[in-house]
């Protein structure tokens, strides 16, 4: 009797547990996918909550799937309990969620088509050997990669190059080099981090992307706020040009073809390095979401404010724009859009809240203005740093165009 007793135990507690289980596993399915989801719209108001707003749209093709297996796992117990009525209707939020940057990437791409051919003239791709389009991604979206990965190439690579040592700091590079040898068209690649941190290790797989691609690749290093403070940044971005350029034959790079890209603060300072007078001879840049007005950057912080934009700036400038007019005017490279210049392309996210897409806007109007060539890309899901998910529905849309105008600017 004592067995039998024992038994029904046993039984009791392991109907128990798989009908637990059968419960729990699905309903918190639905709420994993329904709070990663939200992010898709919802912006970050501290630093730490930043990576989910930068990535929940950029895997939003894996959402939708988590999202779907939990609507489809709790639709079937919606009549046994409101436990499933309520994570069915959370997975169906999330999942309308999860589906808005994919209902908006048509529109956003035939935008970026369009700005292309205003930018540089309707039959920019006509102008670009065909050897080098047929290197090019088809198209500006490809599911598959977002679950594989966007396959770059084999490549050479060359690490920790010292090229300056400026008050005991060591500066380095970074070399991504085409396997064939000879001279190649070049882009300098300048790292993000709020001048603070980063390293020429950064975008790495866009370096070597690019590297597969024909392109020399030289990601350089510089020192950081707030223990310097501008413009040691520039004059570090300054050293790196100047040793790139004496040692152009041992690292193959062709100096007539030359292109400076960054991502934020690499940004910013890749601006710096192109837009005043006597500027190295670049021909072409590439602006990921880098400040461009930093007094109304100051005076206008987004809101919310995740990385506390004011004490950023005042960490790279030493002060506020009232305390130093002068120095804020000389950081913003708008200051230096006076004069034609080399051909810009600018790429920003309207969910940014860390470089607001208006100064995207306002820099490209000011660069039309003085007739240099420009496109501005304005992708609506989009928050700051998106292309850290390299193969991201942002990031590919972005490489897409990426890759067509650097090949028709170092063609």
């Amino acid at each position: 009797m004592g067995k039998k007793k024992r038994s029904k135990a046993k039984g009791a507690i392991a109907v128990f547990i798989t009908f637990t289980a059968s419960l729990l596993i699905p309903s918190l399915l639905s709420l994993v996918g329904l709070f990663l989801s939200l992010w898709i719209v919802k912006p970050a108001w501290t630093f730490s909550l930043l990576p989910l707003a930068v990535g929940a749209p950029e895997i939003s093709p894996w959402l939708i799937v988590l999202n779907l297996i939990a609507a489809l796992l709790t639709f079937k117990g919606i009549y046994q309990t409101w436990i499933y009525r309520i994570a069915f209707a959370c997975s169906i939020i999330a999942l309308v969620l999860s589906f808005l940057p994919l209902l908006q990437f048509s529109s956003a791409a035939q935008r970026a088509t369009a700005a292309m051919q205003l930018g540089l003239g309707q039959e920019y791709l006509s102008a670009i050997p065909q050897a080098k389009k047929d290197q090019f991604r088809p198209s500006p979206f490809a599911l598959l990669d977002v679950f594989r990965g966007i396959p770059d190439g084999e490549i050479r690579t060359l690490s920790g190059v010292q090229f300056a040592n400026p008050s005991g700091v060591s500066l380095k590079l970074n070399l991504y080099q085409p396997l064939q040898s000879g001279k190649h068209p070049t882009i300098v690649t300048i790292y993000g981090g709020a001048w603070r941190s980063g390293s020429p290790d950064s975008n790495e797989s866009f370096n070597r992307y690019m590297a597969a691609r024909g392109y020399t690749i030289a990601a350089i290093d510089y020192r950081h706020a707030p223990q310097f403070k501008f413009p040691a940044q520039v004059d570090d971005v300054k050293t790196a040009l100047a040793f790139l350029r004496q040692n152009a034959d041992r690292y193959e790079i062709d100096l007539t073809r030359v292109a400076v890209m960054g991502r934020s603060a690499g940004a910013h300072l890749a601006m710096l390095a192109a837009y005043p007078p006597e500027s190295f001879p670049f021909r072409a840049v590439v602006n990921y979401y880098g400040p461009v007005n930093l007094t109304i950057g100051y005076n206008e912080p987004p809101n919310p404010d995740p990385i506390d934009s004011r004490d950023v700036l005042r960490n790279f400038l030493g002060g506020t724009p009232q305390e130093l007019p002068d120095a804020y005017t000389l950081a913003s490279p708008i200051s230096y859009v006076t004069r034609p210049l080399p051909p810009s392309l600018l790429i920003y996210g309207d969910r940014d809240y860390l470089v607001q897409s208006k100064f995207g806007q306002g820099l490209y109007d000011q660069l039309k203005a003085v007739e240099s060539p420009a496109v501005l890309i304005r992708i609506p899901w989009a928050d700051h740093a998106f292309d850290a998910v390299f193969n991201g529905v942002s990031n590919q849309l972005a490489l897409y165009y990426t890759e067509r105008f650097l090949a028709w600017a170092l063609r």
